[in-house]
C-alpha cells in the first residue's frame, strides 16, 4: 500500500512510468502534467525529474528553481489565458504530502 507521508509518489509512480499521467509540458529536466487526483477544476503539478526533498534542499539550486520557474511561468501564462487566473503553490514538511518538490498550479474552486 502507498503511504504519502513515507513515500514519494513522484518518483515512485510518475517518473518510473507506472502512473500514466497527461503531460502539459516537459524539458529535460522538468515535468508538467495533469494532476493524478485533481483538487480544483485545472490541477497541474510541476515538478523537476529528479528527486529532490523540498524547496529547502541543498539539491534544490539556482538553476533547478530556475528551470522550475520557467515552466511554471509558462504553464500559468497558459492557464490565464485560458481561464482568467491561476493559483500556484507549493508545500513544506507536514503540509508535503509527497516528499518531492512539486508545485500545485490550479484555477476554480475546490472539488467536493
Amino acid at each position: 500500500m502507498y503511504n504519502a507521508l513515507m513515500d514519494d509518489f513522484y518518483c515512485d509512480q510518475v517518473i518510473s512510468g507506472r502512473a500514466k499521467v497527461k503531460t502539459v509540458f516537459e524539458t529535460d529536466h522538468i515535468l508538467a502534467f495533469h494532476h493524478t487526483t485533481p483538487h480544483w477544476p485545472v490541477h497541474i503539478v510541476v515538478m523537476p525529474k529528479t528527486h529532490i526533498l523540498d524547496i529547502l534542499s541543498s539539491e534544490c539550486d539556482d538553476k533547478l528553481l530556475s528551470d522550475l520557474f520557467s515552466v511554471i511561468r509558462r504553464v500559468a501564462a497558459d492557464v490565464t489565458s485560458k481561464h482568467g487566473s491561476c493559483r500556484i503553490l507549493t508545500n513544506l514538511g507536514n503540509y508535503q504530502d509527497s516528499k518531492h518538490l512539486h508545485f500545485h498550479l490550479s484555477f476554480g474552486e475546490p472539488i467536493g
